[in-house]
């Protein structure tokens, strides 16, 4: 029984159970090549939403497995895909990202044509924030959605799309004012094929994944797909992000957890001096660290996902700190591993080299190792001193 189950009930032991059977079964031998990525990442969403677990990410009146969306939920399945696939992990994790601001701020109608097909698998989505000059300061973007009679004209760029191409909606957020960008940003629903939408270079990443740039040149959407109200778009974005905050620890667990796996079961195999490796103290020392490191992360992340779900007080704290150690841990958890596989781990194609390139990205995106110390800081000295 691993020490993050203080924090869960027995519908959280079962969906573990349900995703970690199903990916032991249909991900776990899976390779990272980047052959037909695109096609591998559609069936990848089909058969998420066929299993039941996209429902996690969408709320129960459109399709989802509660009333309302469990953190928890989330970094259980993030945690038990990134063990065996990061591409599975990705596909599952954007479906969430793209369709948590129509959850928050959508219509009705919105949620309605939306987040059920999102559940089900039948809908891809897509979060179009970052631009070149408007990464970690979002609020920098230059992206414009102005109005003209009864529709808005996007102008504008975005980079670091993930599901880029294959998505077939995007949220997408811009200046609704020329003049004054930062304080008027919106968020808007764009289908795929809105007349002015161009798809931009095709990024080739360290861990494989559909992602690449988009353009907007006059791209025409109606004003009915505006989500919320204008100015408010910022909001919706770091909502989002604070959601999906903790579930990119989870994330990090489960690539550290799969990275001790291997460097057990590899020590245990491998002889030298005519006995296993994990009969060296040295050997045995780093495995210690790396499991007492992994269960400080797990508990940290599903605090921090417990929190969210009970409403509890300094919520970004908790979710910065875990998304911060966790994703640093299992940088470190994958590199002591890989240390221990020798030349067998820098082998391509191998899992240890596979780990190696999926583990860097966490580290960066939905906001940067520096930025949540910034985050911590700021919280810790919103408090007044003792």
């Amino acid at each position: 029984m691993n020490s993050d189950t203080p924090y869960w009930d027995q519908s959280h032991r079962d969906l573990r159970e349900r995703v970690h059977r199903w990916a032991d079964a249909n991900l776990f031998a899976s390779g990272a090549s980047s052959a037909d990525l695109e096609g591998r990442a559609r069936r990848l969403v089909r058969d998420l939403g066929s299993e039941g677990f996209l429902r996690c990410c969408v709320p129960q009146p459109f399709g989802g497995a509660r009333v309302g969306i469990q953190t928890r939920d989330l970094c259980i399945a993030r945690q038990e895909l990134a063990r065996a696939s990061a591409l599975a992990d990705t596909m599952f994790a954007i479906q969430a990202l793209g369709s948590y601001p129509v959850t928050l701020a959508g219509s009705e109608a919105q949620k309605r044509r939306l987040l059920p097909a999102v559940a089900r698998g039948e809908a891809i989505a897509a979060f179009a924030l970052t631009e070149e000059e408007a990464g970690s300061d979002a609020a920098a973007l230059q992206t414009t959605a102005l109005r003209r009679g009864d529709a808005y004209y996007l102008n504008g760029a975005k980079r670091f799309v993930s599901n880029a191409g294959i998505a077939d909606y995007y949220v997408v957020f811009a200046s609704t004012d020329a003049e004054n960008k930062a304080k008027a940003i919106s968020a808007f629903l764009v289908a795929a094929g809105a007349p002015g939408l161009k798809l931009g270079e095709r990024t080739q990443m360290l861990s494989p994944h559909p992602i690449g740039e988009l353009e907007f040149v006059d791209c025409l959407v109606p004003l009915d797909a505006l989500l919320g109200v204008e100015g408010r778009g910022l909001e919706i974005a770091f909502a989002t992000l604070d959601l999906l905050r903790c579930t990119v620890g989870a994330a990090a667990v489960g690539f550290a957890q799969r990275a001790l796996e291997e460097a057990l079961r590899y020590s245990r195999s491998r002889r030298q001096f005519g006995r296993p490796i994990v009969e060296f103290q040295a050997v045995a020392f780093k495995l210690a660290e790396m499991a007492t490191e992994l269960e400080a992360a797990r508990l940290l992340v599903y605090r921090a996902a417990w929190a969210r779900d009970r409403g509890a007080d300094e919520l970004k704290k908790h979710a910065s700190m875990a998304k911060l150690y966790a994703t640093e841990t299992a940088q470190r958890i994958v590199d002591q591993a890989l240390q221990i596989h020798g030349g067998a781990g820098l082998i391509a194609g191998s899992i240890m080299e596979r780990l190696y390139r999926d583990v860097r990205a966490l580290r960066i995106y939905e906001g940067t190792s520096e930025i949540q110390k910034v985050i911590i800081a700021r919280e810790l000295l919103k408090k007044p001193e003792a």
